[in-house]
C-alpha cells in the first residue's frame, strides 16, 4: 500500500473516531498538529511516514476522557495500525510515541526518545499555546465545568504528576502550571522558533485580562 493511502485512511480514520470529540481535542487539533509536524519535519532528519501517523494518532484516545488509562491510545492506535500495511517496527515506534509525548510524561524519567517523538511533541506543544492554545484552554476548562479565574486560588508551580492530572483549578492557573512553560522544553529550532511568537501572544493576553479583572 502506497503510503499516501495509508495517511488517506487514517485521516478518515481519525475524523470518523473523533467526530463527537471535546472542541481542544478534535479533528481540528488533530489537522493542526499533523501540519506543524510536517512543517517542522521539513528541517529534521526523521521519518516522515512515523511522524504523521503518530501526529493522526496522538489524541485517537486521549487518557483525560478514558478515566485516566494511558495505555488506551497507544493500544487504539495499535490496534488501528495492524489493519494496515505498516510494519510492526513502525507500529511500535508510533505507540511509543503516543505514549510519551504529553506533557504529564515530563515528570517521570524520559523512557523513550527518537526525532520522530521530538517533532510530533512539538507539534502538539504548538497547538497548546499562543491563541490557539487560549481557546482550547477555556474551551477544555468550560468542558470540565472549571472557573475561569480566582484570584484566592495560587498556581501551584512543584505540583506532582498526580497533582497536575487530577487539578481542578481555573483555567489561568493552567496558564502558569503548563502553558508559559513550554516555550522552553521546545526540542527543535523551527519549534523554539514559532514557540516564541505564540507564547509573547500569551503574555500580551494575560497582561489584559489582569486589566479587565480589575
Amino acid at each position: 500500500m502506497e503510503q499516501a493511502t495509508i495517511i488517506d485512511n487514517t485521516i478518515h480514520f481519525v475524523k470518523q473516531t473523533l467526530k463527537n470529540a471535546e472542541g481542544g481535542h478534535d479533528w481540528w487539533h488533530i489537522n493542526r498538529v499533523w501540519t506543524n509536524a510536517r512543517l517542522i519535519a521539513q528541517t529534521e532528519n526523521a521519518d516522515l511516514l512515523v511522524i504523521e501517523l503518530a501526529a493522526l494518532l496522538h489524541d485517537i484516545a486521549d487518557s483525560k476522557f478514558h478515566n485516566g488509562d494511558e495505555e488506551v491510545g497507544p493500544a487504539t492506535a495499535g490496534n488501528y495500525l495492524q489493519t494496515t500495511e505498516v510494519d510492526p517496527q513502525t507500529i511500535l515506534h508510533v505507540q511509543n510515541i503516543i505514549r510519551y509525548m504529553s506533557y504529564k510524561s515530563n515528570f517521570d524519567k524520559p523512557a523513550f526518545h527518537s526525532p520522530e517523538l521530538a517533532i510530533v511533541q512539538d507539534a502538539d506543544r504548538l497547538d497548546a499555546i499562543g491563541a490557539i492554545g487560549i481557546a482550547r484552554a477555556f474551551n477544555y476548562g468550560g468542558f470540565k465545568g472549571r472557573e475561569i479565574y480566582n484570584p484566592e486560588i495560587k498556581p501551584d508551580l512543584n505540583m506532582s504528576k498526580e497533582a497536575y492530572k487530577n487539578s481542578t483549578a481555573p483555567t489561568i492557573n493552567h496558564f502558569y502550571e503548563k502553558l508559559l512553560l513550554l516555550k522552553d522544553k521546545m526540542n527543535t529550532e523551527t519549534g523554539k522558533r514559532l514557540a516564541q511568537q505564540r507564547h509573547d501572544f500569551m503574555e500580551q493576553y494575560l497582561q489584559q485580562f489582569y486589566i479587565e479583572c480589575k
